[in-house]
């Protein structure tokens, strides 16, 4: 029987595990994490992430197939397949702060699995790494190899937060990398064996380590250029009277554009894409392409841009103050159907906010008071580090109330900003939030999911990201 052991139980490790145990029964897969906490979750009716279609497939596998453990050295020493998925932050201090991704993690579980292992290993790369860590892990497991074989491969995983489950199991894509020796491809042959279970062949790309660590990289990147491009493509909408809506979607008729990836926002979130950027003007610099790195900077600079602009929209309307003026945020998460809030711009925005001295209510069907608060008080790139590491419990933010319910949330506020696309956020009773809301009412949808003329109707003055300004907000400064 084919041992699999997947270090870290996360966003990546949890749902990519959980599938391959539903998918191939003969093979024993076990997740692993030093945090307690967190394997109790997964051992637990009430799993650490949220994603939908996950809690059935671990249902249908834990305990026959599928494992949930603390005990890393026993199941790492055991497995035959080990797939590495870390966490790796950004560095915020020395060589490369800001940019670089920090590699403790990973290699302190490499210099584990050589410690541990007792016969020879395939080693797989899941977390999303700079290219050419593969070489530095290579290099510390042969230094530490005790004569045991280990073959390193890159596997990154494309997974989108709220479909990762479907996203597994008809993937667009499975990537392997790996070394061009005959052990090397053996160890490719080995994991495309794994996947093989369940994905067509066509789907599995076989390309060296450095190919696949990249590929990931600029996956990422190209997706988020899309979106700071429409997001960018908003501004001059607003300028000039034309609706982004429009404009997105005529552009997105031309089938080498495609329509995916044109929704103009209050920008983009989510664990990787400005950490993959980042990382990857990091590489460029490093290589000498300093007009390469500028090229891709641009790219969270027009993210960033795009969240400022927002509280300034938000702010200049409501007469320059938010100043104990109660503001209601819907949504927190980085986007529907997750609870995951890493990067959301939703944390920008309050800030932005607070700064100015509102106070805040918010309501997010998924994600808890602790985490917000959390958000709120933390330092940025603070998030990546495993939960234990992270400072404690900071002090709450006065400021900032957090509700089950918009209606709640709502109640008696000046404004009402909308900053996740949830589904529910369409079918509220605007109706009965104005009549509860200060007047003049405002509400600026940070998601285009509402629709701002019949909003008008009732009374609100609205604001929707790319779309023709209400006279309200029209002759009021976009940018500070």
């Amino acid at each position: 029987m084919v041992k699999i052991c997947c270090i870290g139980a996360g966003y990546v490790g949890g749902p990519t595990m959980a599938v391959i145990a539903l998918k191939c029964p003969s093979i024993e897969v076990v997740v692993v994490d030093i945090s307690v906490a967190r394997i109790n979750a997964w051992n637990s009716d009430q799993l650490p992430i949220y994603e939908p279609g996950l809690e059935d497939v671990v249902k249908q596998c834990r305990g026959r197939n599928l494992f949930f453990s603390t005990d890393v050295e026993k199941h790492v020493s055991e497995a035959d397949i080990i797939f590495v998925s870390v966490n790796t932050p950004t560095k915020t201090r020395g060589l490369g702060a800001g940019k670089a991704a920090d590699l403790t993690y990973w290699e302190s579980a490499a210099r584990m699995i050589a410690d541990v292992s007792k016969s020879d290993k395939i080693v797989v790369e899941k977390s999303t790494v700079p290219v050419k860590t593969a070489e530095a892990i290579e290099k510390i497991l042969t230094h530490n190899s005790k004569g045991i074989n280990f073959q390193i491969l890159s596997n990154p995983e494309f997974l989108a937060e709220g479909t990762a489950i479907q996203d597994l199991l008809k993937p667009d894509r499975v990537l392997i990398g790996g070394r061009e020796t005959p052990g090397g491809q053996k160890a490719v042959q080995a994991l495309k064996d794994v996947y093989a279970q369940w994905v067509p062949e066509d789907r599995i790309i076989t390309t060296n380590l450095w190919s696949a660590e990249l590929s990931k990289l600029a996956a990422n990147a190209f997706l988020a250029q899309r979106i700071s491009s429409v997001n960018a493509i908003s501004a001059l909408c607003e300028a000039t009277g034309a609706n982004v809506s429009e404009v997105a979607y005529s552009v997105g008729k031309d089938s080498r554009i495609g329509p995916k990836f044109l929704n103009a926002s209050v920008g983009f979130g989510g664990s990787c894409f400005q950490k993959d950027i980042l990382n990857l003007v990091y590489i460029c610099e490093c290589n000498g392409l300093p007009e390469v790195a500028d090229y891709w900077k641009q790219v969270i600079k027009i993210n960033d841009y795009q969240k400022s602009r927002f509280v300034n929209r938000v702010v200049s309307s409501m007469f320059n103050t938010v100043s104990g003026k109660k503001i209601a945020v819907l949504g927190f998460a980085f986007k529907k159907d997750t609870g995951d809030t890493r990067e959301t711009p939703a944390i920008d925005v309050c800030k932005g906010l607070l700064g100015d001295k509102a106070t805040i209510s918010i309501y997010d069907p998924q994600v808890t008071e602790d985490q917000i608060q959390r958000d709120l008080a933390m330092n940025k790139f603070d998030w990546d580090h495993p939960i234990h590491l992270q400072p404690m419990s900071p002090t709450a933010v006065k400021q900032v109330s957090v509700t089950w319910d918009a209606y709640e949330a709502t109640k008696g506020a000046h404004g009402v900003c909308i900053l996740t696309e949830w589904d529910e956020f369409k079918t509220l009773d605007y109706q009965r939030i104005y009549e509860n809301m200060q007047k003049p009412a405002f509400i600026f949808d940070g998601r285009n999911v509402v629709d701002p003329e019949k909003l008008r109707e009732i009374g609100f003055i609205v604001y929707s990201i790319g779309k023709p300004l209400d006279p309200w907000v029209k002759d009021l400064p976009a940018v500070a």
